[in-house]
């Protein structure tokens, strides 16, 4: 689709917890927005998150983006599985797991949650560190993002 937004993050942490760092590209209009950040300390599943939430929010807050189209790429089935499949018996358990234990990240969860229902996003899986180039684009500033916090 001519008018579609890719998005590719990445999030990681040096030891869980440890310092992490986070990576998001976005690309539309055959421009590239890099985006990163990351702290001191945190967990994959933090950073993972807060790319997703980062990158999304860039196109929500952009007029001449946020009506289109979203197929964003992560290489984490945490984050996927959370939005796209998870997510719904949390609420419904008022943000219990399966096990009836609280949902962790929930605060992240729920901003990504508005986010996606704001948005037309499709939700893709990529296998990490495989030579996509995007994928390992959004590595590399999540290693950069994690060695400032070290």
């Amino acid at each position: 689709m001519e008018n579609e937004i890719i998005i590719y993050t990445d999030g990681g942490c040096s030891g869980n917890p440890g310092p992490g760092g986070w990576g998001a590209v976005i690309l539309a209009d055959e421009k590239e927005i890099r985006l990163s950040g990351g702290e001191k300390n945190t967990t994959n599943n933090k950073m993972e998150l807060t790319a997703a939430i980062s990158a999304l929010n860039t196109v929500l807050n952009t007029p001449s983006l946020k009506d289109r189209p979203v197929n964003l790429y992560s290489d984490s089935q945490y984050v996927k599985n959370g939005i796209t499949s998870w997510i719904t018996n949390w609420k419904k358990n008022g943000w219990r797991t399966a096990a009836k234990k609280p949902v962790l990240n929930q605060d992240l969860w729920q901003k990504l949650d508005s986010l996606n229902s704001s948005l037309n996003v499709t939700w893709n899986w990529v296998k990490g560190h495989a030579g996509i180039e995007y994928n390992e684009i959004c590595d590399q500033l999540c290693q950069k993002e994690i060695n400032n916090y070290r």
